[in-house]
């Protein structure tokens, strides 16, 4: 096992991977922004290191600086968490450069499936059934005569693109090429890259996901499924696992689809297969090389400490069998609680003046913030994710509600009041909904 990890990450995140490596023994190195100086990841780390000021650009995005702190504290792996850096496959091989271990997969399999198109290809030529779609990024000349094949309502979406950014919805023609331009201007802002393609919008669908975890030995496994249905604007926000009504043939054509996935890519370390479900059938999404915001789930349901696991995995150890036969118990539930407008979804950065949150057993509370801390505008405005836990999905929905309605968060606006409503909300009560279950909450609140 490593001495030493530099986090190259922030937030709460960062302080995740911190507790890990602190229960293994291992030395941390943090960095952070000027506008994190007193951040409780730098307070948590045995070290800590400036990198540059605000701005992602100019600090967490910094590759070259960041290695140049893990080489002057003498680190011997780097975890990259998740969103900046942890996608980048020239920083793994920059890392590889400087005799530096790269927590997560080999550049060469993070390039196969890192962007969506080449994803989708490789998807389909194992055998996992893809949305249909443009095979190709399109053009003004070109996307009418696709959108006719593919079929309204339609997406536009970045083939670099992540985390919901660069995605646009089209119902019909008329506006179609005005949209792709959007599109393309958004994708070259966020991700340096034009290519937008075609993918056919299939409603209702739910977002259901596959944790999957492998060493460099061909060992894999799939560690059940998640749904992440409850989104805005294309942006996760409740997540729970196991995924509910799902059918036990679609839950494990999911898990053996993915798996071969990533068997075929030569894939280790941790990573997620994102798909959506349509009655029973199934369809592949896109791959995200890394950790997901949504882990504490899988975690929590599995009994097991997946940045452990990736450790372990980036330090040439073999998959326990007590991994690679896990399974699950109970439900997990996980809430992002984000400083923003509960109606608008606008973030609202502020100072937190106070934070409390119930502290029991079946709660897990995962953040980067104290009371007195400042949420910035320069960030994700992601507060904390609060994860409970129950004996089945009727128990943990009951007790989401209990613990939403005692946390209290004040100092600055945040979503805690549409979480709490949602939390009570028919259709997610019943565990019957897809991923326009908040469009539906919202149109029934305006009445």
């Amino acid at each position: 096992m490593f001495a030493s990890v530099l986090i190259a990450n922030r937030g709460e995140i960062a302080c995740r991977i911190i507790r890990t490596c602190q229960r293994l023994g291992i030395r941390t190195v943090a960095v952070y922004s000027e506008a994190d100086a007193s951040a409780l990841h730098v307070a948590a780390a045995d070290e800590a290191y400036l990198i540059g000021p605000p701005p992602v650009g100019q600090s967490y995005l910094l590759a070259d600086a960041i290695l140049d702190v893990a080489v002057k504290a003498g680190v011997e792996a780097i975890h990259p968490g998740y969103g900046l850096l942890s996608e980048r496959a020239d920083f793994a091989r920059a890392c590889a450069e400087r005799g530096i271990v790269f927590i997560g997969p080999s550049a060469e399999a993070m390039e196969s499936v890192g962007r969506k198109l080449p994803a989708r290809a490789v998807a389909a030529r194992v055998g996992f059934p893809v949305i249909p779609g443009s095979p190709e990024p399109v053009a003004i000349d070109t996307v009418e005569a696709e959108a006719a094949r593919v079929g309204f309502p339609l997406l536009l979406k970045a083939s670099a693109g992540g985390g919901g950014i660069g995605m646009t919805r089209v119902n019909d023609e008329a506006g179609l090429a005005r949209a792709l331009e959007r599109a393309r201007t958004t994708a070259e802002r966020a991700f340096g890259d034009l290519d937008i393609y075609i993918e056919r919008i299939l409603e209702p669908a739910r977002h259901v996901e596959v944790q999957v975890l492998a060493d460099k030995f061909g060992h894999g496994v799939a560690l059940g499924t998640r749904d992440c249905s409850v989104q805005r604007r294309h942006q996760k926000v409740i997540e729970e696992s196991l995924a509910p009504n799902v059918t036990p043939a679609v839950r494990a054509g999911l898990a053996a689809d993915a798996l071969r996935l990533a068997q075929a890519i030569g894939y280790y370390n941790a990573g997620t297969v994102e798909c959506l479900v349509s009655g029973s059938d199934y369809y592949f999404l896109e791959v995200n090389t890394r950790l997901q915001v949504e882990h504490a789930v899988t975690e929590e349901v599995f009994g097991l400490d997946l940045v452990e696991q990736q450790l372990r995995v980036a330090a040439g150890e073999v998959l326990a069998d007590a991994v690679l036969s896990a399974t699950p118990v109970g439900h997990a539930i996980e809430c992002r609680i984000y400083a923003e407008d509960p109606v608008t979804y606008m973030p609202s950065p502020g100072v937190i003046t106070s934070m409390d949150v119930p502290e029991a057993s079946d709660v897990r509370l995962d953040t980067g913030f104290r009371a007195g801390d400042t949420v910035t505008p320069y960030y994700d405005p992601l507060i904390a994710k609060l994860v409970v836990k129950g004996a089945d999905r009727a128990s943990a929905v009951s007790r989401l509600s209990e613990v939403l309605a005692a946390t209290q968060i004040e100092g600055l606006k945040t979503n805690l009041p549409m979480l709490r409503a949602v939390a009570k909300y028919g259709e997610f009560v019943d565990g019957m909904y897809d991923t326009g279950i908040l469009d539906r909450f919202a149109l029934q609140r305006a009445k």
